[in-house]
């Protein structure tokens, strides 16, 4: 019984990833205006810089799958910054292996990222994003380790990392 219900509920978890490339966000981050962030582009002028994976998650707030993000295992000395505006977001001392199968950390640099509340998939998280670029980067959870208790979940192609 309790593998079935493992598998079960691994597949849920497995397609509301996939389906939430196709459900609208409704946060609002991006979806209001530029205004407000240091660093402003437009559409198209983010599509140059930008990967179309980094666009989809940074500019339309989306998932990456879980488990493909090389950053998700990385355990070296150094900082994870914002791959939209290069702006130092995490320290490598506040990553941890979450098991989840994205970067997690338990805190990030201050000031560095904001909040807001995520109403999207039926649910209410809170998001993430860059406090520069207003980039997507992914939520925070309560479930983390000490001395926090958060968990940051981000997306791997959200950020690059910086040894040192």
């Amino acid at each position: 019984m309790k593998k079935r219900y493992f598998l079960q509920a691994s597949a849920a978890v497995i397609g509301t990833v996939y389906l939430s490339r196709y459900l609208t966000k409704t946060s609002g981050v991006i979806a209001k205006s530029n205004r407000g962030f240091e660093i402003t582009k437009t559409e198209e002028e983010w599509r140059k810089i930008l990967t179309p994976e980094q666009f989809y998650v940074l500019r339309q707030q989306g998932t990456e799958s879980p488990h493909t993000s090389p950053l998700d295992k990385q355990y070296a000395k150094g900082t994870y910054i914002c791959a939209g505006c290069n702006l130092p977001l995490f320290s490598s001392a506040t990553k941890f292996n979450s098991g989840t199968g994205w970067p997690s950390f338990f805190a990030p640099i201050k000031g560095a990222v904001d909040t807001t509340v995520d109403t999207s998939l039926l649910m209410t998280r809170t998001e993430v994003h860059c406090h520069r670029c207003g980039g997507h980067l992914g939520h925070v959870f309560d479930d983390g380790p000490a001395p926090t208790g958060n968990r940051y979940c981000m997306n791997g192609v959200a950020l690059k990392f910086i040894p040192g």
